[in-house]
């Protein structure tokens, strides 16, 4: 498929996928035209690449990950390496600090939308 079907089906900008390609994420194979021709698989992988975006993963993990796991359902397969393990220990305790700043955030503005309501701080 081409760029631009990839990038419709996904819901990535063409310029995204383009970058996933020069940061090794994402590969094609080119008509005798010149033309980025995608296989199906490369749904999949653009999903897991945006879900490792969505984590906070910069893309330099991410490329150092996507050969540890699946594309089709992004299970683990038997590539990680005691490097790359540590490395994701140490991504996964950031995202829990972070999912902990954010529950503290959301108290907080629960605390504010009950106050404007008119209603009572909780104690």
């Amino acid at each position: 498929m081409r760029i631009g079907e990839l990038a419709a089906r996904t819901g990535v900008s063409v310029r995204s996928l383009r970058y996933y390609e020069t940061k090794a994420l994402l590969g094609s194979e080119r008509t005798s035209g010149g033309h980025r021709d995608y296989s199906e698989a490369a749904v999949e992988r653009v999903r897991r690449i945006q879900e490792m975006f969505a984590a906070g993963l910069h893309s330099d993990t991410i490329g150092e990950l996507l050969p540890c796991i699946h594309d089709a359902d992004g299970t683990p397969n038997a590539r990680a390496t005691p490097f790359l393990v540590q490395k994701l220990t140490e991504e996964r305790a950031r995202i829990d600090r972070a999912m902990q700043d954010l529950r503290r955030t959301g108290t907080v503005l629960d605390g504010i939308i009950r106050a404007a309501g008119g209603e009572a701080p909780e104690q």
